[in-house]
């Protein structure tokens, strides 16, 4: 296992020697550490960055698309290892890391086929020959988030790398293994030097850097939005164009036709896939009255059969909470909402697992919650289900969209016309209708008001990446 950073093609460390700790947050043992990059570094993977894009950029469609196809058959050589290494530095169960692998290399694939049939436009003007073509911005950064280490990295790196940028890499200080044994592969896949840049350390004197730098034209950015806030003011200077997938509270409606037992088994597959620890999981369950009671009750009893222990543990569906500070949340949240008068149905503490830390959190189930509860109002980002009751399609609607974020919302319902109006009318971005997984790599994914913008995910993906350029020659 390497543990240094990728600059200009030469595994370097730390110009101070400083290096950072990764710890397992299942049982808190030492995995290996990373360099605690700088500045001085960051401006030298941005020169290597800049240096290498004219010839990147040059480089054929179809060249590019090789060497896509061939990081993605390194990955499935190696989807064991990464898979494993998954689990030790972010906690999550084994089967679920494997499955990640599986879904980054999704986004290679797709970026590939998508980049090779983009072509030039050709609009008719009278005496005119237009030209309408797409260019590479330039220089790329991608930011990643700690809760999917492969997963977001590739749905960054894909269709920068298939359009022509070159990119650098910041991965979250918790899981920088992940991406620096993915820039290995890449590596080995044929990129070039100089085109795939990764630095770890603090992220503040990185940022500093990135934001500062002329050069660089474009982030992607996967968190919080409080950091999406931050990120866009520094950016301003440099007018940096920006992708921000941010905070997500989404909603999960359960109407009165729906199967009670199929219901739950949706809502259990959205929840609680890495602990509940994704932007796009459901938040906020609201349920038809005549079907609440089933549904809570069958809710609570497969929630507390989920078995919480080590990633590579048989059996264990559910993983630790990342930190200390996360698994403190979940408890707040839990705790506000029975002080304001919710029912703890299941769950409600912490699970002691034999041999590990005491990060894990019990499956919890909450009924009668409010909306001034903060697991109501806030992400919690942890294994809990707060569930309220609705009447009609109106109140289920206005409950609904009664939020700040607008990353992803879920229904499910088997009529079609409260089907096509949901799609029009739920504001979120991404919309899973009886489907707890609409998330895809062929799809755009992202969100709307305080969860971000900008779109992750097929073509759309790619051209979050170009710049649009208009040629105009007269007497056409």
């Amino acid at each position: 296992m390497r543990e240094a950073n990728l600059i200009d093609g030469a595994w370097v460390a730390a110009d101070s020697g400083r290096t950072l700790e990764v710890l397992d947050p299942a049982t808190d043992a030492l995995i290996g550490s990373v360099p605690a990059m700088g500045g001085a570094e960051t401006r030298r993977a941005v020169d290597a960055a800049a240096g290498a894009f004219p010839a990147w950029a040059a480089r054929p469609v179809e060249a590019r698309a090789a060497t896509l196809h061939a990081i993605s058959a390194r990955m499935a050589a190696n989807r064991s290892s990464l898979a494993a290494l998954m689990t030790a530095e972010q906690g999550k169960p084994l089967a679920e890391a494997e499955a990640e692998v599986d879904y980054a290399r999704s986004f290679f694939e797709v970026a590939a086929s998508a980049v090779e049939m983009l072509e030039d436009e050709h609009p008719e003007v009278p005496g005119k020959a237009i030209r309408v073509h797409r260019r590479p911005v330039g220089v790329a950064v991608a930011i990643t988030p700690w809760n999917f280490p492969i997963a977001m990295l590739a749905k960054k790196v894909a269709p920068a790398l298939a359009v022509g940028c070159t990119q650098i890499v910041k991965p979250a200080e918790q899981t920088p293994l992940s991406a620096i044994a993915f820039a290995e592969l890449a590596v080995e896949a044929g990129v070039p030097a100089g085109v795939l840049n990764l630095v770890t350390g603090e992220p503040a004197p990185i940022a500093e850097v990135l934001l500062e730098d002329a050069r660089v034209r474009k982030l992607s950015f996967t968190g919080s939005t409080e950091v999406g806030r931050l990120l866009m003011r520094e950016g301003a200077t440099n007018l940096l164009r920006l992708s921000l997938e941010l905070g997500g509270h989404a909603p999960m409606l359960v109407f009165e036709d729906a199967d009670v037992e199929s219901a739950v088994r949706i809502a259990m597959a959205a929840k609680y896939r890495n602990g509940g620890q994704t932007c796009i999981c459901p938040n906020r369950f609201i349920v038809h009255e005549s079907i609440h009671d089933s549904f809570v009750a069958a809710l609570a009893a497969s929630s507390a059969a989920l078995v919480s222990g080590i990633g590579t543990q048989p059996g264990v569906t559910l993983g630790p909470m990342i930190d200390d500070a996360a698994i403190e949340k979940v408890e707040e949240h839990v705790a506000d909402a029975i002080r304001l008068g919710a029912t703890l149905v299941t769950g409600g503490g912490r699970r002691r697992v034999a041999g590990a830390a005491d990060r894990f959190h019990e499956p919890t189930v909450l009924a009668g919650c409010t909306g001034e509860m903060r697991c109501w109002r806030e992400e919690t980002f942890g294994p809990v289900c707060p569930v309220r009751m609705f009447r009609d399609d109106e109140e289920a609607i206005e409950l609904a969209n009664d939020s700040e974020y607008g990353l992803a919302a879920y229904a499910i319902t088997s009529e079609p016309a409260r089907i096509e109006r949901l799609g029009a009318v739920l504001r979120a971005g991404v919309i899973g209708i009886n489907d707890p997984g609409p998330a895809v790599a062929a799809v755009p994914f992202g969100g709307i008001r305080h969860s971000g913008f900008g779109r992750e995910g097929g073509r759309w993906g790619l051209e979050e990446y170009l710049e649009i350029v208009t040629v105009s020659q007269a007497g056409g």
